[in-house]
């Protein structure tokens, strides 16, 4: 127990840079192989959580700018959401990569786009909110009519009623398709690290010292399914969550008729 805290306490926070610089080469032990890919999934949870957050609001502008009668707002809006929900995201690292490589050759300013923190981040923040800027528009379709007379009928219009009628009902409605959307984004961050981004000085995520352990140890058997248990775990706290938001968004409806989560497995992307 005392060397298993030991090895907690040297490499719980390594991935960020914290704790020993050189990993285990021989003799992996259990507590190690659990303690260094959960300390990778602090790099996963980053990805995810800091793309979600900002990819949310700029979905709920896509979404209102491609249902737009102006073609100068819808248009942009079409193009982006076609874009990068039909290219593969693998793809969109690479891409970015690589474009950001090219740019750091003209200016400075370009040289932290090359690393994974903000480089990928931008990738999967532009890709999550593709995806959910089209789901919001399918549910701000798919508002009752009667909703939208009876703001008008009092006096509604403009920003208050978006935010008063509109964008609540929007949400109620695109909530259980947008905690799929969070779930595959989450899965989706252990992409990072096997595209151009590079893991400086070893600090990667989860799936890239699942892959060190499995490379050394000539056992897949064990680091995959400790990474597979903490995704898991991970996705838990991401239904509970979303769940939770999804029954303050219906708690103003009938039993029978709120929106339950429904959850599907996106096979690919």
């Amino acid at each position: 127990m005392e060397e298993c805290l030991q090895t907690i306490a040297d490499y719980g926070l390594r991935s960020v840079g914290i704790g020993q610089r050189l990993l285990p080469k021989e003799d992996f032990t259990l507590c190690q192989q659990v303690t260094l890919i959960g300390s990778g999934m602090i790099w996963n949870i980053y990805f995810g959580v800091v793309a979600l957050l900002f990819g949310f609001f700029f979905a709920t502008a896509l979404a209102v700018a491609k249902a737009a009668q102006n073609k100068w707002l819808r248009k942009p809006a079409e193009w982006f959401i076609f874009l990068f929900r039909g290219s593969p995201l693998f793809i969109q690292f690479f891409f970015a990569y690589f474009l950001f490589l090219s740019l750091k050759g003209v200016s400075p300013f370009f040289n932290a786009f090359t690393a994974a923190w903000l480089g990928a981040l931008i990738v999967l923040f532009c890709n999550t909110a593709a995806y959910t800027g089209e789901i919001f528009y399918g549910a701000l379709r798919s508002i009752p009519k009667g909703d939208v007379e009876a703001a008008d009928a009092y006096g509604l219009t403009g920003w208050p009623r978006f935010k008063r009628i509109i964008w609540p009902t929007m949400l109620r409605l695109a909530w259980p398709a947008y905690t799929n959307e969070a779930i595959f984004l989450f899965h989706a961050t252990t992409l990072v690290f096997f595209t151009g981004f590079p893991a400086w000085q070893q600090r990667g995520d989860a799936l890239y010292y699942a892959n060190y352990f499995a490379d050394k140890t000539f056992n897949p058997f064990v680091p995959y399914p400790i990474l597979a248990a903490f995704f898991i775990i991970l996705t838990l706290i991401v239904i509970s969550g979303f769940g939770f938001v999804n029954r303050r968004l219906n708690r103003h409806l009938p039993q029978e008729r709120r929106s339950k989560l429904k959850l599907r497995v996106n096979i690919i992307r």
